[in-house]
């Protein structure tokens, strides 16, 4: 139960030093000096909300990864997932979709997670350092397609580009963030009705069939909930990469690996580590604001290096 209570408290605790902190403090007391709320605070707290909800489903997406694979380094980032994302949302943005249809950055940032997953599972059927390098080979792909569509990109076009390469969690539109948050929250009450099924899938196919579930079409639709979730999120802030890796494990390694105790914490860290991954890249710079892209990528690269040593070891 204490356990239970720590995102509970540690998450508005982040949320009122993320308001305050940044390039520079504003305390509460100034947060409504001039009769009305100060639109850096605004700023900040949009930050903050669009943390909390991108940080949830990355990490909702990577552990129920995790699950469909049984393979404990799938990522959404490490699949090549995320970037296949971001490959649709900016062909949309470079054909004219996007200007075209509103809901069209979405659908094509689904449309390239399921390709880009797709071809990582087709590539990596011998084992769990295949299926890993498969997605680095998507990732490096689809990284590289992403900068050629920048070189030959209208000028106008170029700036929205940019920003799915690195990742910004400045939203100022809240019905797109709330949204992804409705979407996450229904995955989350799904996952959560699943558990039990999910348990039983680690535990192999056999044992799966032998208690009356089909684990294929489980699998299945666990890894289009964790592609549509990545999808919303790179089409919301870009890519970010690696809360699907980190969070997942952490959270195992405190509430254990029954799903039916584990979903909900996990989706409550993943946002808390995001807004404090937010705040420090905030924080850090002092000309220009870090990208928070590329806090996570710097955490998530050396926790990936320790989780290969440990497997080695």
């Amino acid at each position: 139960m204490r356990k239970t209570l720590i995102p509970v408290i540690l998450i508005p605790l982040a949320f009122l030093i993320g308001t305050c902190g940044g390039s520079w403090w504003i305390s509460p007391a100034e947060w409504f000096a001039d009769g009305s709320l100060d639109p850096v605070c605004r700023l900040r707290m949009l930050r903050q909300l669009a943390a909390l909800v991108v940080g949830a489903a990355l990490a909702t997406s990577g552990g129920t990864l995790q699950t469909a694979l049984n393979n404990p380094l799938a990522d959404p980032f490490t699949l090549g997932i995320s970037g296949g994302a971001a490959l649709g949302a900016a062909i949309a943005f470079v054909t004219g979709l996007a200007a075209a249809f509103g809901c069209a950055v979405p659908i094509c940032a689904f449309i390239g997670a399921i390709f880009a997953l797709a071809a990582v599972a087709v590539c990596g059927r011998r084992g769990c350092e295949s299926l890993i390098l498969s997605g680095v080979a998507v990732a490096t792909i689809s990284s590289s397609a992403l900068i050629w569509l920048v070189s030959i990109a209208p000028a106008e076009e170029l700036a929205g580009i940019t920003w799915w390469l690195l990742g910004d969690l400045q939203v100022t539109d809240i019905i797109p963030l709330a949204a992804t948050a409705g979407l996450t929250l229904a995955a989350l009450v799904l996952l959560r009705g699943l558990a039990g099924r999910m348990n039983a899938l680690l535990l192999g196919d056999e044992t799966a069939w032998g208690l009356g579930d089909n684990p294929h079409a489980l699998r299945m639709v666990l890894v289009a909930i964790s592609s549509l979730l990545t999808s919303c999120s790179v089409a919301l802030v870009g890519i970010i990469g690696f809360v699907g890796l980190i969070v997942p494990h952490a959270v195992r390694k405190l509430h254990g690996g029954d799903h039916r105790r584990s979903i909900v914490p996990c989706a409550a860290y993943g946002g808390l580590f995001l807004m404090v991954c937010d705040l420090i890249a905030r924080s850090v710079g002092t000309v220009a604001e870090l990208p928070v892209g590329v806090v996570t990528s710097c955490i998530g690269g050396i926790f990936l290096v320790a989780i290969l040593a440990g497997r080695r070891s």
